[in-house]
């Protein structure tokens, strides 16, 4: 979970057996940082402050249970959103920390709660999709309650761990005449403190989620093909591929240049030139990965009903006319308790529904 390392490390060269200085340098990152942070602060902000009002106005008996997780995912997303202002600060002023070693503890953790917390959400909507898809009368037997225990074992589990690394001592550290914060972990801190945070965080945050997202996506995908309503298939297509597209694009680059990063830290990889150039990928997608805050929103569009985002309330007039004032009569029971009934010149009948909340 370590950024990387900045300052001069020993290499050791292998064929040539001997020490040279490696210096992990990236200068690019500087303006990186500061324009993707800024702008996923923006976009992030508004897109799931938007999200969470109309999420929470949906959350009702006949909404869908899965919106919890829908919630608890824009929850996350804003949370993060709120303290990129002083990674941006800390990237534009080149990577040094002024606020202290309170807020980057925190700072630093949000941060990667906000990446694993992303990930198990969207395999609890994938698993829920795989067994109401695949699976529909153990589906209708599913409690709404089991979706609010879910989403609690999951924020209880990932404070859990963030716990031990907010109490255990400091995350920023003098370098030359900088304070860097959650990166440049020395020898000692990185063996007896991180490495078991970068083992979890592989494996059971990243790597077993995926796993069952790219085993059921195409099982469900499978039996969602063969709807023979074209607008909901394409809806229920469209949320498993952006799943599998943010993943691919945001999650999958990321846990990659990590992985490669720990083998470095573990010396399995000792190549200068390699390790220079895992460290400025690892810092290209160190920025990527925060761009999922600003993709989320869009899955909640394909989950809302016909695919609409109910930015505001607003009536709409449908003008139907019924043959004969029998016909309107026979009708009649069905349409007063949801209508407006008008009767018009020519005798037919001008149906006005009510006021409605139009998308979600």
């Amino acid at each position: 979970m370590e950024n990387a390392t900045l300052t001069p490390v020993q290499w050791d060269q292998g064929l040539r057996n001997a020490s040279t200085e490696c210096r992990l340098q990236a200068d690019f990152q500087y303006s990186l940082f500061t324009v993707i942070y800024s702008t996923v602060f923006v976009l992030g902000l508004l897109e799931n402050g938007a999200a969470l009002y109309l999420l929470a106005c949906r959350v009702q008996k006949n909404a869908p249970r899965s919106y919890l997780y829908l919630v608890n995912l824009a929850v996350v997303d804003a949370l993060f959103a709120g303290v990129l202002p002083f990674k941006i600060h800390y990237h534009f002023h080149h990577n040094h920390w002024v606020f202290g070693d309170v807020a980057c503890r925190i700072t630093g953790c949000m941060y990667f709660l906000n990446i694993y917390l992303s990930i198990a959400f969207f395999t609890c909507v994938c698993v829920d999709r795989y067994v109401a898809v695949l699976h529909p009368f153990a589906y209708i037997r599913i409690k709404r309650g089991h979706y609010a225990v879910v989403a609690s074992v999951l924020w209880v589990t990932a404070l859990s761990i963030a716990g031990p690394l907010v109490l255990g001592g400091p995350l920023h550290a003098q370098l030359n005449s900088t304070t860097v914060c959650f990166e440049n972990f020395g020898p000692t801190s990185w063996t007896g403190r991180m490495v078991p945070y970068n083992v979890c965080a592989l494996i059971f945050g990243f790597t077993l989620p995926f796993a069952v997202i790219l085993i059921s996506y195409p099982l469900i995908a499978r039996r969602i093909a063969h709807i023979p309503h074209s607008a909901r298939r394409r809806k229920a297509l469209g949320t498993i591929y952006l799943i599998l597209f943010i993943c691919a694009t945001c999650f999958l680059p990321y846990h990659l240049t990590h992985l490669l990063h720990f083998l470095m830290r573990a010396k399995v990889i000792e190549n200068c030139r390699f390790a220079a150039f895992i460290y400025k990928m690892r810092r290209v997608t160190l920025a990527l990965v925060s761009f999922n805050c600003c993709l989320n929103p869009i899955l909640y569009y394909f989950t809302a009903a016909g695919g609409r985002w109910p930015f505001w309330i607003r009536r709409r007039t449908v003008h139907v006319y019924t043959i004969s004032k029998d016909q309107a009569a026979r009708r009649g029971s069905a349409l007063r308790d949801v209508a407006d009934t008008r009767p018009t010149a020519n005798g037919a009948r001008l149906v006005r529904p009510p006021r409605k909340l139009v998308g979600l």
